[in-house]
This record gives C-alpha cells, sequence and structure tokens, in this order.
C-alpha cells in the first residue's frame, strides 16, 4: 500500500467512527499525507439565534480538516492547540470547503493552516492548529 492509499484508508476509518463530522454532512474531496480538503452544506439547524451560521459549525469543519491530514501519515495525531478567525459570515444553503495544509512537521509536532471558503470562493475563516504526533499507528 502506497503512501496515498494509506491515507485514504485511514481517513475513511476515521470518518466510520466520527458520528459529528457525519451529521455535519462533510463530504472528503482530497486527502494525502499532510493534506486534506472537505465540503459540507450549511443547514437550517447550524444557524445562531441571529440567523447565521454558528461559528462551532466553521470552526467544527476545520477542526476535521486538520484532523483528516495531520493523520494521514499513519500515526495517531491529536490537537494540541487551535484557533479560527471569523472573516465572512456563513448563511443557510452557504457551501463550505475546508483546505487543511502542514507548515511544519517534527517527530512530535506538527502545524497546520485551515482555510475554509464557501460557494464564492470567499474566506469564511482562517484557522490554525499545532497536533502531537503520537507513537501509536493506526
Amino acid at each position: 500500500m502506497n503512501d496515498q492509499e494509506k491515507a485514504e484508508k485511514i481517513v475513511n476509518g476515521m470518518l466510520e467512527k466520527d458520528e459529528f463530522s457525519r451529521w455535519l454532512g462533510i463530504e472528503v474531496i482530497e486527502v494525502k499525507p499532510g493534506y486534506s480538503k472537505l465540503k459540507m452544506k450549511i443547514r437550517k439547524d447550524m444557524l445562531n439565534g441571529f440567523d447565521i451560521c454558528h461559528g462551532g459549525i466553521t470552526f467544527s469543519l476545520a477542526d476535521s480538516a486538520l484532523a483528516f491530514a495531520s493523520n494521514g501519515y499513519g500515526n495517531i495525531a491529536v490537537a494540541l492547540e487551535t484557533s479560527i478567525a471569523f472573516s465572512n459570515k456563513v448563511i443557510e444553503g452557504d457551501t463550505l470547503t475546508a483546505t487543511a495544509e502542514e507548515q511544519s512537521r517534527n517527530r512530535k509536532t506538527a502545524v497546520y493552516n485551515v482555510i475554509v471558503s464557501n460557494q464564492n470562493n470567499e474566506k469564511v475563516g482562517i484557522f490554525r492548529g499545532t497536533v502531537y504526533i503520537t507513537k501509536k499507528e493506526f
């Protein structure tokens, strides 16, 4: 099995057990070690009291992209620190795409940037995450 097949198998296995990401309606567009691209549509039950998407939904999409990108190598990686900036509002019917890209990696940690954009290619979230890489393999 090559690195690409391994990453796809790991992410498919993760998604099978990830009830929350499935509830969000996340679709995996592309995955490889250190990279993932996910897509989802915003539903009415994801809106807050102002009729805009709850920030936790955008954060969760970015967090899932981080998880899938950082675990594609084969060792279990878990978030140490994350942050997000919301640059535009998200409304019902928007389709969001999250693209996670590795910025640096060593034996124990890795840093990722995740850009969340809407269907008009406008950035709606800028996320940064650091993961701890365990010795435990999938």
